[in-house]
C-alpha cells in the first residue's frame, strides 16, 4: 500500500505498563516496538497517543472496594471493564516504551486524564462525545487517512479505528504492528466491529 502525504501514522499506548513486567501487560506488548520502528520510516506524519491516568482514576478496581480488576461496572457513560491500577501520572509504567522512535512524532494525545471517565480512544473519552482535539488537528493538517498501530488491539486500536471512520477519516490497522489483551472474546469481536465501520486490516506495510 503506498503511503502518500495526507497519510498519518498514528502510535497507540506502546507504554511500559501495557509491555510485559507492567502493570496492565499484554502478551507479547514489546514486540509491537520493533515492528512500529520500521514501518514509522514510511511516513512523513506521526503522532502518538498515550494512556495518562490521575491516581485513583474511577475505572481502576483499587477505587470501588470489593471489585476485582476486569469486573464490569455500569458508570454514568455506560458499562465501563474495571482495570488494575495503570499508566498513572508521571509513573515509570505510565512512561512510552524505552525502545519506541519517538523523535518524529508530530503530536501527542493525552487522554484517560480526567478522574471520572476513562477513553479508549484517541479521538473521544468513553462518553463517545468528549473530543481529545485529535480529529480537529488532522483536519487542519489535511491529513486523511489514518494507519493505527500499537497497543492494545482490541481495545484503544479499535475505538480508535471506529471512531477515526466515524469521523470521516481514512483507517487502516497494521496488524503485525498490534497485540490484543483478547479478554472475553473482545478481539473477534474488535474486528467484526473494524470491518464493519470500514476499516481496513492488513498484514504489514513491507
Amino acid at each position: 500500500m503506498q503511503i502518500g502525504p495526507d497519510d498519518l501514522l498514528l502510535i497507540i499506548d506502546v507504554q511500559n505498563d501495557f509491555c510485559p513486567g507492567g502493570a496492565l501487560a499484554v502478551s507479547e506488548g514489546n514486540a509491537v516496538v520493533p515492528v512500529i520502528n520500521r514501518i514509522s520510516r514510511h511516513f512523513g506524519h506521526i503522532a502518538l497517543t498515550q494512556d495518562w491516568h490521575p491516581p485513583g482514576h474511577r475505572s481502576f478496581a483499587s477505587s470501588h472496594p470489593g471489585s476485582a480488576p476486569f469486573e464490569s461496572m455500569a458508570m454514568p457513560y455506560g458499562q465501563q471493564t474495571l482495570w488494575p491500577d495503570h499508566c498513572v501520572q508521571g509513573t515509570a509504567g505510565a512512561a512510552l516504551h524505552p525502545e519506541l522512535s519517538t523523535e518524529r512524532a508530530e503530536l501527542l494525545i493525552r487522554k484517560g486524564f480526567r478522574p471520572e471517565i476513562d477513553s479508549y480512544s484517541a479521538f473521544t473519552e468513553n462518553d463517545r462525545a468528549t473530543p481529545t482535539g485529535l480529529a480537529g488537528y488532522l483536519r487542519e493538517r489535511g491529513l486523511k487517512r489514518i494507519y493505527l498501530a500499537g497497543l492494545a488491539t482490541d481495545y484503544c486500536v479499535y475505538y480508535s479505528a471506529v471512531d477515526a471512520r466515524r469521523l470521516g477519516f481514512d483507517a487502516v490497522v497494521i496488524e503485525s504492528g498490534c497485540r490484543a489483551i483478547d479478554l472475553s472474546g473482545s478481539l473477534s469481536a474488535a474486528w467484526a466491529g473494524m470491518q464493519e465501520a470500514g476499516v481496513q486490516r492488513i498484514g504489514d506495510l513491507d
